[in-house]
């Protein structure tokens, strides 16, 4: 738990956990308010707000309403009992620093498809029309505000009185264990992995089904979709598909492995990734942009060539760790460090760290086409507002401060051996530059 507090001094961790906790819930509702009601610009929301202050503010914030909760309940329900009764194969997670080692079922893909034809296919038959989530978006934000809120007090508790695994504990501190979590691994019963559902089926299928909600509603408003919707839908729905196809592999990252089931993690994937990570879309169904099919198609490639190097990044640390350093990379032998260090139990254990490849031009050199990726789906909406871009400067900030929460731990688990790492690998995320 201690590395929550380590990266930045404590004052500063409590002022950011302080506002994080206090000032997302109500940016939610001002970005959707923005690019739904005021033209996507943000200087007609500051004029708003200097007219009407806390109380127009207020006025604003939609109610939640049954059809809202009705909404998200369907989709809650669908996609637990997908995560539940869906085959896929058994997958091991990595060992936990307690030594533990969780078991997950792999049938991400699966659910992904089944949720997608599901969906378009409630529209195709004239049984539901995505158009509605569209409509009722305020308050389906605001109702996963409030109620993401009270999960959270949930996982705070169940941390406390019922913790599924040795990976839990208090730092002594209520606000940090109600932000960074108490449990590493909590479930529901043996099978039913609480992060696994909030933070990929949940949250990431929520960024799916949204992206295609947005395309329909501008089809329904306007009898076409723009090719800037299409370039951005696409490009959504490819990273998308991407990371179910490596959902497996998403399991052995900072998200699941680290990061505790907290305000921070699933709040975040409750309520910011249906919100921000969509918010591109929700912008170009009121501003349909007409980008030329030259332009439109530059764009998607540039945009799936990204997308492409950022799975390539994953999948060739994922492959040199699953043949233990015993594969090709870039057609050579891999460079690499065997590094080794002590867990909290006492054992001493090795890991090979990857210095060649894509993971020898920085240490986070996936972050790089990430970020790129994003600018590309959201490029479609032109520069007419800022506010689009919002998403691509949060996710900068974002990576930048994983980059250095993960380059800390790192520093502490493998001490000389990562020194020797860094100097292999000068970099952090931008080769030459940072």
């Amino acid at each position: 738990m201690a590395e929550a507090k380590t990266v930045h001094s404590p004052a500063l961790t409590y002022f950011s956990m302080i506002s994080l906790l206090t000032l997302c819930p109500p940016f939610v509702i001002l970005l959707w308010y923005t690019m739904v009601h005021a033209d996507g610009s943000v200087l007609q929301t500051w004029d708003y707000l200097k007219q009407h202050g806390v109380q127009g503010f207020i006025d604003i914030w939609p109610r939640p309403t049954a059809i809202a909760w009705k909404l998200i309940a369907c989709y809650a329900a669908f996609e637990a009992a997908l995560q539940l009764f869906l085959p896929g194969k058994t997958v091991e997670g990595p060992i936990s620093p307690c030594g533990n080692r969780p078991v997950y079922k792999a049938n991400g893909m699966q659910a992904y498809a089944v949720t997608l034809i599901t969906y378009l296919s409630l529209w195709w038959f004239g049984i539901f029309n995505p158009a509605i989530v569209y409509d009722h978006l305020g308050e389906i934000y605001s109702a996963l505000i409030f109620g993401s809120l009270i999960f959270c007090i949930f996982l705070y508790i169940k941390g406390h009185v019922a913790p599924s695994s040795t990976d839990s504990g208090s730092s002594g501190n209520i606000i940090i264990d109600f932000y960074w979590g108490m449990e590493l691994y909590p479930r529901i019963g043996k099978n039913f992995d609480i992060k696994v559902f909030t933070n990929c089926r949940f949250g990431m299928m929520s960024w799916a089904v949204l992206a295609v909600t947005y395309c329909i509603k501008q089809y329904e408003e306007n009898g076409k979709v723009a090719d800037s919707m299409l370039v951005n839908t696409i490009l959504m729905l490819v990273y998308v598909t991407k990371f179910f196809w490596w959902e497996a592999g998403y399991w052995n990252t900072m998200d699941i492995a680290h990061d505790r089931a907290g305000f921070y993690i699933c709040w975040g994937c409750l309520v910011w990734v249906p919100s921000i990570y969509t918010s591109p879309g929700m912008y170009l169904v009121n501003h349909p942009v007409n980008l030329g099919t030259q332009l439109a198609i530059y764009i998607l490639a540039a945009g799936i060539t990204c997308i492409y190097i950022n799975y390539d990044c994953d999948r060739q640390r994922q492959e040199f760790r699953r043949t233990n350093g015993k594969c090709l990379v870039w057609g050579k032998a891999p460079s690499k460090i065997v590094a080794s260090y002590t867990t909290t139990s006492g054992e001493t254990k090795s890991s090979l760290l990857l210095t060649s490849g894509w993971w020898g031009l920085s240490r986070h050199f996936h972050y790089v086409p990430e970020i790129l990726a994003a600018f590309f789906w959201t490029v479609p909406a032109l520069f007419g507002h800022f506010l689009p871009y919002f998403y691509v400067l949060f996710l900068t900030i974002l990576l930048f401060d994983r980059a250095k929460r993960d380059d800390d731990r790192c520093r502490s688990k493998y001490g000389k051996y990562w020194k020797k790492y860094c100097e292999k690998v000068r970099y952090r995320i931008i080769p030459g530059i940072y």
